[in-house]
């Protein structure tokens, strides 16, 4: 499995002091150092963390898979095809909310989500779906044709215990397998961490975890390149 590290909340510490540091570009090199696959980062509405500034740099410097989160709005779509990042990943967005919540309802915004899959797809830009792991929304899903589905874990994320026992891994698994006879390349993230990652293994057809808060968090006690190879040695 492959890792993207979602580094948001580098940025997030930055704006905490509107300053220059610590700066997400730099903590994309360590991660990519450290041997990460990919970055992401989300380009919220309202900037709390990621700006303009920060996706022309990382453009400019990740030499892996750059994965930018958005909101099917017209304002990212306009930044989002000058940028040109190798991977968007459509995403709902609420003000306030503290981070994503859930899943886009595909069935009730599919005409939207296909018109901003074309949009993106138009500037050669490769379209990911944020969804739950249910049946009706892989159904869209597949009629859809996005090049990855990113399945939701935040109910995996809740799971105490043995998360590898869990009937949520199955239905992740079960959502992968969906997915996966649809043609479609299946991706993971919300609340996946050292305690649960490895249970990850169990669902082959995942093949790449999307981790961010955990990652930060790890680092801010043992440094980003650490956190990132503990994180991998989880997953691989």
């Amino acid at each position: 499995m492959k890792l993207s590290v979602n580094i948001d909340h580098i940025a997030t510490l930055r704006q905490a002091r509107h300053g220059r540091d610590p700066d997400p570009v730099a903590a994309a090199i360590l991660a990519e150092l450290a041997g990460a696959h990919g970055i992401t980062v989300h380009l919220r509405g309202d900037r709390r963390h990621i700006q303009e500034r920060d996706l022309y740099l990382l453009r400019e410097t990740v030499r892996g898979r750059l994965n930018v989160e958005a909101a099917m709005t017209p304002d990212a779509l306009k930044v989002l095809r000058e940028v040109k990042p190798d991977q968007v990943t459509l995403v709902p967005e609420r003000d306030d909310e503290v981070t994503t919540e859930g899943g886009l309802d595909l069935v009730a915004r599919r005409a939207e989500a296909a018109e901003y899959l074309a949009l993106y797809r138009e500037a050669g830009i490769s379209v990911s779906l944020f969804i739950n792991p249910d049946p009706a929304t892989l159904k869209v899903a597949a009629k859809l044709k996005p090049d990855v589905v990113e399945l939701n874990t935040l109910e995996f994320g809740k799971v105490t215990g043995h998360p590898e026992r869990s009937p949520e891994l199955t239905r992740v698994g079960e959502a992968a397998r969906i997915a996966g006879k649809a043609g479609i390349d299946v991706h993971a993230g919300h609340d996946i961490n050292y305690r649960n990652a490895a249970a990850l293994k169990a669902c082959p057809l995942v093949v790449e975890a999307s981790i961010g808060h955990a990652i930060v968090a790890r680092a801010a006690l043992v440094g980003l390149e650490r956190a990132v190879r503990e994180m991998l040695e989880l997953i691989r």
